[in-house]
């Protein structure tokens, strides 16, 4: 492991559940000399992605949410598909998604909630698995075959527990399946009690990015009436896709930069 990799690796480690981090638990984390582990967390906490809290401890710090900002005005996914997400909340009543590809995981840039009953269904930032729920089958998808095939090999059993498939025919197969309807529905898979349909999201060069989500309570559902609104969704993300395409949406992030 390089570096670089040593120290962007600290960050990885802070999550909700473990905050604060010792600077020694850090540098055992690294695997490098002491002295190269404490001068890579000094220059993260001079450019202030890590702060000092008590004992000698490493919080996240306030450069993190500089940069948040700094996504939420510029990146493309969430400038062209806020409105459209908050126009179907608005239009169906359920609460909507927009999930982005990051690695081998799904990551949700912005949501429209519209009941407490989701409110912990995927906040802002938070990541999860590429293999389960309708926002990570709506990108897993449209994923080229030498990234399936690469995805099956480091990733089988966990595609066999989530049902997508026993070998890579199998896997294949379930995933042309959901290409040719467009989208995906689930129940209770990825969050017990939630039902979503999701469609991906492409750019100019018909990559898909990610994926945009319609989600209810099972509690609220009349499940004919839910999926009949999957054209809905489809036309929604459609509209983002095609705003992707558009040359404005990198001349108005151009222009902001300026």
């Amino acid at each position: 492991m390089s570096g670089l990799a040593r120290l962007l690796s600290l960050l990885d480690l802070f999550t909700p559940d473990m905050p604060v981090w010792p600077s020694d638990a850090l540098i055992e984390h690294m695997a490098c000399p002491a002295s190269t582990g404490y001068r890579y967390i000094k220059a993260l906490h001079e450019a202030g992605f890590l702060t000092r809290v008590a004992n000698g401890s490493y919080a996240l710090g306030p450069r993190i949410l500089d940069l948040d900002r700094t996504h939420r005005v510029s990146d493309p996914i969430y400038v062209a598909g806020t409105p459209v997400i908050r126009r179907l909340a608005q239009k169906t009543g359920f609460s909507t998604l927009l999930c982005e590809l990051f690695g081998d995981s799904v990551v949700c840039v912005q949501r429209q909630l519209n009941s407490e009953n989701l409110e912990n269904l995927f906040d802002r930032g938070q990541s999860r698995p590429l293999f389960t729920g309708a926002a990570a089958k709506a990108i897993l998808a449209w994923l080229p075959t030498h990234q399936l095939k690469s995805l099956f090999a480091k990733h089988r059993e966990v595609i066999q527990r989530a049902a997508l498939g026993d070998d890579w025919e199998s896997f294949r197969n379930t995933l042309r399946d959901i290409r040719a309807m467009g989208y995906v529905r689930t129940v209770s898979e990825f969050h017990t009690g939630i039902a979503a349909i999701g469609a991906p999201l492409f750019n100019r060069q018909r990559d898909v990015v990610g994926s945009l989500v319609l989600a209810v309570s099972t509690l609220d559902l009349d499940e004919p009436a839910f999926a009949a609104l999957a054209p809905e969704v489809v036309a929604a993300s459609q509209t983002v896709t095609q705003a992707l395409a558009e040359p404005h949406i990198s001349d108005v992030l151009a222009a902001r930069a300026l």
